[in-house]
């Protein structure tokens, strides 16, 4: 067993500590899919890995763009050992590696002391109540919580501990409950910090359910930045996520679940997708092969073409690999943030997209179907060579166009079908997504 804490940096005590039992790598960093989320700004997204090299050794690889400093000393790649500390740049947060299941600050058991007897649960002569069921790695887990006090009576059980379960665990296997909550909003009890934008911070959350096999429904959280309140665009966009999510109804598509605002913060409550997007896949996996990454842009053409055939019909304008995440369950895409979208049809408005994903018509404020495939194209181009597509952008007689003609990763026949999905005109591209998708899909024969 791997134990981490991150230390107070005057007393070098605990703050928060992660226990590891069966882990081979250990992932350090900002970004909230690493193992350990550690939320500084003089620490780097992807900061470092811990891997078991066998038995009882282990290394540290640093890619801290701070550097990385084990005992005082730079490190880069270095075997790692029981008691060492780590520190996050020079200054920055620090950690104390221990093996052996070591719990800091725990007691050494006395072996003349009679054996206490376990606590019961408030599960005992029933079923379990939650459980292993939600798969999603939970952060900043303590080790041990203390109970609140002893039982009154002999016939008062007392509170659960939420000892011994296994390294993950959001629920307690014994009584069912939140193992550990950062905060309550309201009826949501906030597990941990999922990520945080310029616009908002995303939590991972629960609520209470009367109904289902399960007391709590899971959910992701997402809170406007308090800065953001006083910025009407901002506003705008929020409320237009929370308005639109609440019409929509698609397997690829977030459900909806709750809108308010509490203490002047606007929240809204959404499903919470087990995933990663596709930007962070292949920024840590490299390029994706050909048939996978045909058939996850397929799967967008299916979201986009639900959008674009509602009535009103409605435009993503933000399509782009960090919008689309990768479900772990069925390996499929969920496209996310619809504070962009917008009713085709509508007045003209302001920019909006990232500039390497956004067709040349939305880049002048005139975003309609034809734009969104665009997005699509583009993103094919970054899954195939794992570059941004700006690189092959030329400069030609009707306008920028992608120049694919000498890149060996991307077969003719797909070629021909991005050459048009991105065309400068939106009259020469696919008119419908699933046209694109037909189109795609003839490439995989």
């Amino acid at each position: 067993m791997v134990t981490l804490a991150l230390l107070d940096p005057q007393t070098h005590t605990p703050q928060k500590q992660w226990r590891f039992e069966n882990s081979t790598v250990i992932r350090v960093g900002r970004a909230p899919d690493n193992d350990v989320v550690i939320e500084d700004p003089v620490v780097s997204r992807e900061h470092l890995e811990l891997r078991a090299s066998g038995g009882e050794s282990w290394q540290l690889i640093s890619s801290g763009s701070n550097g990385t400093f084990v005992n005082g000393v730079l490190v880069f790649l270095t075997a790692i050992r029981d008691g060492d500390s780590i520190q996050l740049a020079r200054g920055g947060p620090l950690l104390k590696f221990r093996l052996d299941g070591y719990q800091f600050g725990a007691k050494p058991p006395d072996p003349l002391a009679p054996a206490a007897k376990k606590p019961a649960s408030r599960a005992q002569g029933g079923k379990k109540r939650g459980g292993r069921g939600i798969n999603v790695p939970i952060k900043g887990e303590p080790d041990h919580l203390t109970p609140g006090g002893e039982p009154d009576g002999e016939n008062l059980e007392p509170p659960c501990t939420h000892g011994n379960n296994p390294p993950g665990n959001l629920f307690c296997e014994n009584c069912g409950e939140p193992i550990f909550v950062l905060r309550t909003i309201r009826q949501y009890q906030v597990l941990q910090t999922l990520g945080q934008g310029g616009m908002g911070t995303t939590y991972l959350a629960c609520v209470a359910q009367s109904s289902g096999s399960k007391p709590y429904k899971v959910l992701a959280l997402k809170e406007m930045n308090a800065d953001m309140t006083r910025i009407p665009k901002a506003q705008e966009l929020f409320e237009r996520e929370a308005r639109v999510l609440q019409t929509l109804n698609h397997p690829g598509i977030p459900m909806f679940f709750d809108y308010f605002v509490d203490d002047g913060k606007k929240y809204l409550a959404m499903e919470a997708i087990h995933g990663q997007d596709l930007e962070r896949r292949v920024l840590q996996r490299g390029p994706v092969p050909v048939p996978q990454a045909i058939e996850w842009m397929i799967q967008t053409c299916e979201v986009l073409d639900y959008l674009h055939n509602l009535s009103p019909p409605l435009v993503h304008r933000d399509i782009k690999p960090a919008n689309l995440l990768l479900r772990h369950r069925d390996n499929r895409v969920v496209a996310i943030d619809f504070g962009a979208v917008k009713e085709i049809g509508t007045p003209l408005g302001t920019r909006s997209g990232a500039p390497d994903y956004t067709a040349p018509e939305q880049n002048r404020g005139e975003p309609i179907a034809q734009s969104d495939l665009y997005g699509v194209g583009a993103t094919l181009i970054f899954l195939l060579t794992g570059e941004s597509p700006q690189k092959f952008l030329e400069l030609k007689s009707e306008g920028y166009r992608f120049n694919l003609d000498r890149d060996p990763r991307i077969p003719p026949e797909l070629r021909f079908c991005l050459d048009k999905a991105t065309a400068y005109s939106p009259s020469l591209r696919y008119q419908t997504a699933s046209e694109l998708a037909r189109a795609l899909a003839d490439c995989l024969d």
